[in-house]
């Protein structure tokens, strides 16, 4: 599991509905962390300690303004390896690249203790905690995203992508005006919602949809402070939009759909055998696939379009592939004509792949965590760090993406950049990959 840089925003998140008794405990016990936090000095063997002047939040402020920047200037100034305070947690980060094996193949550096506090604390999810045989069979369902499953899901996108689309399309007269980011909020839920779970049957399927994506934009907006460990009490209403969410995702409102996607009927069988029908639980692990489908495939879109919009070359040569695509296989494009492209015709878009490629290098800023379940040492090749049980540890492959000895001109967008007519990477990665 990844997490973006956005994971640690301190944004200001006291709500107005706290009393005067709620603030008094709610600024004690800020005041306990603060101080607890504040003691923490760096030991012999640890990395360079960053706590910022700022108790609890620490660094977060400026990580929040510019991870790359920031990122950056820390590794000119500290190296390839440091601890910063973020939110009340220690976070090292290691930031170079032959060291992410040593991280990620550490036994006493837990993926799964990382991921079920995750999902405790964003989604409500609590057993996954204490029952590995459901962790287990929840995992076993990502065969259904896999092979001959992901084509079928293919399929089903590509027809529900058509349902969102063409009605529109026929009963437009003139052109409308749209923010870029509504329009890719609005396409990606209702394609990839009705592709996962289904058509709603009912006469206002339009409002259950839009009140839907309505209250997952909600949820989302404060999902980063909610990952930070921002108690869901201090952030407004966001306790009873996700309460909200989760029951229109029980397997009681899920029955009211037609079409549940494999990978869902199966997440049900499972989730039966561990819980009672109308537990709500049942809700929250639906909203955990539901955020983990839409989350990052909304800003790839958003980024990809503006991207293209800027450079018309770009523009141009995709649409000439995509054309060319569809002529070689007897298609017609426009209202009325089903577009049906296989997998294997996807991957033959090599210069949509590439644009896809190239814009996850320039926009996505997500870090790889670990939990550090005891005191350890790391025995990495340039150097020995300890590490605190409790601590986190991250991998930070974006600060990569924009070096200029792996990347040339690494801050401009180059569509073709990961094709093989484009220039050889620089040595550096060369290294990395023998």
């Amino acid at each position: 599991m990844s997490a973006g840089m956005g994971g640690f925003w301190p944004e200001p998140w006291l709500p107005q509905s706290l009393g005067s008794p709620g603030l008094a405990l709610a600024a004690g016990l800020l005041l306990l962390v603060l101080c607890l936090s504040a003691r923490r000095t760096r030991r012999r063997g640890e990395p360079p300690l960053i706590k910022g002047w700022l108790p609890y939040f620490g660094q977060a402020l400026k990580l929040q303004k510019d991870p790359l920047g920031f990122m950056t200037t820390l590794q000119k100034q500290y190296g390839d390896i440091f601890t910063l305070l973020l939110g009340g947690k220690y976070i090292t980060f290691i930031l170079d690249p032959f060291h992410y094996t040593s991280v990620a193949k550490n036994q006493k550096l837990s993926f799964q203790i990382f991921t079920n506090k995750f999902l405790k604390r964003v989604f409500s999810i609590k057993k996954m905690i204490t029952d590995s045989d459901l962790i287990d069979e929840i995992h076993s369902t990502y065969q259904f995203l896999q092979g001959k499953h992901l084509d079928i899901l293919m399929e089903s996108t590509m027809q529900n992508l058509k349902q969102v689309f063409e009605p529109q399309l026929l009963k437009t007269t003139s052109w409308n005006t749209e923010y870029l980011l509504p329009f890719c909020n609005s396409v990606i839920f209702e394609t990839t919602f009705t592709t996962i779970y289904g058509n709603v049957l009912a006469d206002d399927k339009k409002t259950f949809i839009t009140e839907l994506k309505d209250d997952f934009l909600k949820f989302d907006e404060k999902f980063t402070r909610l990952a930070s460990g921002i108690p869901i009490e201090l952030l407004g209403n966001l306790k009873s939009v996700r309460t909200k969410l989760i029951k229109d995702l029980t397997i009681e409102s899920l029955a009211k759909l037609q079409g549940l996607s494999e990978v869902v009927q199966r997440r049900n069988d499972i989730l039966e055998k561990y819980y009672m029908p109308k537990d709500t639980e049942i809700g929250a692990h639906h909203l955990g696939l539901l955020w983990a489908s839409v989350t990052n495939t909304v800003p790839t879109m958003f980024w990809a379009m503006y991207y293209l919009l800027r450079h018309p070359k770009a523009m141009a040569v995709l649409r000439d592939e995509i054309d060319h695509l569809l002529q070689s296989t007897g298609q017609k494009k426009g209202p009325g004509f089903s577009i049906y492209l296989t997998r294997e015709q996807l991957d033959s878009l090599v210069y949509l792949e590439s644009t896809i490629l190239e814009v996850l290098r320039l926009c996505s800023f997500s870090g790889i965590f670990r939990f550090v379940q005891e005191d350890l040492t790391l025995h990495l090749e340039s150097q020995d760090c300890c590490l605190r049980k409790g601590d986190f540890v991250v991998i930070f492959p974006p600060i990569l993406h924009h070096d200029p000895e792996i990347f040339e001109a690494p801050e401009e967008f180059r569509f073709d950049r990961f094709t093989e007519n484009a220039p050889p990477l620089n040595v550096k990665l060369k290294k990395m990959n023998d």
